[in-house]
C-alpha cells in the first residue's frame, strides 16, 4: 500500500468526527452516528483507490451507506477497509469520554470479515507479549502478565466493558486483587490502551463485538501489542452467520495477525476527550481535530492536530 494512503483516510475519519461532534451530549445516538456515517461516505469516494467495506454499518439491509460489502473510493488499489464512523455513539450521545471515529485498511484479503456477533477479547502492550492466552483462566493470565512485567497483579489494572455478562470476570479480577478500569462503550481505544504507556491500563479482557475486534487487531498490529479473540455465537443464527462470511470453525481462537494480516494502516479521530486522543474542539473560524495514524510495516505513529477553516453553518 502507498503510505500516503493513510493520511488520505485521516481526512475521512476528521469529517466524521466533526459532524458527530456537533451531537455530542444531546442525547441523539442515532443522530449523531448518522451525522458520522455521511460525512465519512462523501469523503471515502475521494481517495485514490478501490475499497471494498468489510466491516462496516452492518448488512445492506441494514444500512444504507457504508454496509459490508459497499465499495468506496475514485479507483486504485484494491484495498479491505474496516470502518466505524462512531465508534462509541453512546459515549458521543452521553458527552462522555473515548468515542472516535475509526478506520483500518488493508490489502485485499488482510482484513477478517467478521460477522456482527460477539467476540471474547484480550489485548496487551507490547510489554505483555507472550503473557497472555484467551482460552486460560484470568487468573492465569493476570499472573503470567504481572510476572512478565516484574510487578504484583496488584499493579495491574485491567479495563473491561461494563456489562451484565462480565459480572463473574469482574469479580475473578478483582479476588486477584487487581484494579479495574469499567467503561461504558468504546473496545477499541480500550485495546489501544493498554499499549500507552502513560494510559495506566495493563490489559483488555472481556466480550465485545466482533468487527470491533478486527479493527483493535488491526491497530495493536501497528502498534506492536497483542490481541486474541475468539468468537461467541448466542444462537444457531449467529453461527450460520459466521460460516456464510467464511468462518467454518466457530471455536476458533483468531490471533492478532489472523484478524488483520499483512500490510495494515489504522486511522482515528477523537470525538470526544479521550485516553488516546482529544475530542473535536469548535471555532468560531471552525474545528480543531486530534488523530492518530498508523502502520504495521513501518510502526510509524503519527500524531495529527489540524485546524478545519469553514463558515459556522453546519457541515451534517
Amino acid at each position: 500500500m502507498n503510505r500516503n494512503l493513510a493520511l488520505e483516510f485521516v481526512r475521512a475519519t476528521e469529517i466524521a468526527a466533526i459532524n458527530s461532534a456537533r451531537w455530542m451530549g444531546r442525547g441523539d445516538e442515532k443522530a449523531a452516528d448518522q451525522a458520522a456515517v455521511d460525512g465519512m461516505r462523501n469523503m471515502l469516494d475521494t481517495i485514490p483507490c478501490s475499497g471494498e467495506v468489510v466491516i462496516g454499518e452492518g448488512e445492506r439491509d441494514e444500512a444504507p451507506m457504508l454496509y459490508i460489502g459497499e465499495k468506496v473510493g475514485s479507483g486504485g488499489p484494491e484495498l479491505d477497509i474496516a470502518l466505524d464512523p462512531l465508534e462509541g455513539t453512546t459515549i458521543c450521545a452521553k458527552g462522555s469520554h473515548n468515542a472516535i471515529s475509526v478506520v483500518a485498511i488493508g490489502q485485499k484479503g488482510c482484513l477478517l470479515n467478521a460477522p456482527d456477533i460477539y467476540m471474547k477479547k484480550i489485548a496487551v502492550g507490547p510489554d505483555g507479549i507472550g503473557a497472555i492466552n484467551i482460552m486460560d483462566s484470568a487468573t492465569t493470565n493476570l499472573k503470567r502478565l504481572a510476572q512478565k512485567k516484574s510487578c504484583s497483579v496488584s499493579d495491574l489494572t485491567v479495563i473491561i466493558l461494563d456489562r451484565p455478562r462480565h459480572e463473574d470476570l469482574i469479580a475473578e479480577v478483582r479476588d486477584n486483587g487487581a484494579r479495574i478500569y469499567l467503561i461504558g462503550d468504546g473496545d477499541v481505544s480500550a485495546a489501544i490502551a493498554t499499549a500507552l504507556p502513560d494510559s495506566g491500563i495493563d490489559l483488555l479482557m472481556g466480550t465485545g463485538g466482533a468487527p470491533e475486534g478486527v479493527i483493535a487487531a488491526a491497530a495493536m498490529r501497528c502498534i506492536r501489542g497483542d490481541f486474541q479473540g475468539i468468537l461467541v455465537p448466542r444462537n444457531e443464527q449467529d453461527i450460520e452467520r459466521a460460516n456464510k462470511m467464511g468462518i467454518p470453525d466457530i471455536n476458533k481462537v483468531f490471533s492478532m495477525n489472523e484478524l488483520a494480516s499483512g500490510d495494515v494502516m489504522f486511522v482515528a479521530t477523537g470525538v470526544t476527550d479521550g485516553s488516546l486522543l482529544k475530542g473535536v474542539q469548535f471555532r468560531q473560524w471552525g474545528a480543531i481535530t486530534s488523530s492518530i495514524v498508523m502502520r504495521s510495516k513501518s510502526g510509524t505513529i503519527r500524531h495529527i492536530s489540524a485546524e478545519h477553516h469553514f463558515d459556522r453553518k453546519p457541515v451534517y
